[in-house]
C-alpha cells in the first residue's frame, strides 16, 4: 500500500517542478544565449536548426503537461518566444 502512494507522490513533485512554467518563460530575454534558456528550461522537446548564408537558426520547445514554449534562436541568441496553454482555448 505504500508503494503506490509514495510513487504518485513522487510524480506529483516532478510535474509541479517543472521548469517549463510561465514564471521561467517570462525570464527569458531577446539576446540570451542557447544555453542559458536551456539552464533555465532543461533540455528542449524537440530542436530543429538551418544555417544558411553562414546564419543559423533553430527553433526549439519545451513541452509539459498543458504548456508549450518555443523559442527561436538566430546564431545562438534568443530571437522569439512564446508561451501556450493549448488547453486554455475558448476560455
Amino acid at each position: 500500500m505504500k508503494k503506490p502512494l509514495f510513487a504518485l507522490l513522487v510524480a506529483l513533485l516532478m510535474v509541479a517542478c517543472s521548469k517549463v512554467n510561465q514564471e521561467n518563460f517570462l525570464k527569458i530575454q531577446e539576446g540570451m544565449s542557447e544555453e542559458e534558456v536551456i539552464s533555465l528550461l532543461g533540455r528542449p522537446s524537440e530542436s530543429n536548426s538551418v544555417n544558411v548564408l553562414g546564419v543559423s537558426g533553430t527553433a526549439s520547445r519545451w513541452v509539459a503537461r498543458d504548456t508549450l514554449i518555443t523559442v527561436r534562436f538566430v546564431n545562438g541568441k534568443v530571437a522569439f518566444k512564446s508561451f501556450d496553454k493549448p488547453g486554455d482555448k475558448g476560455k
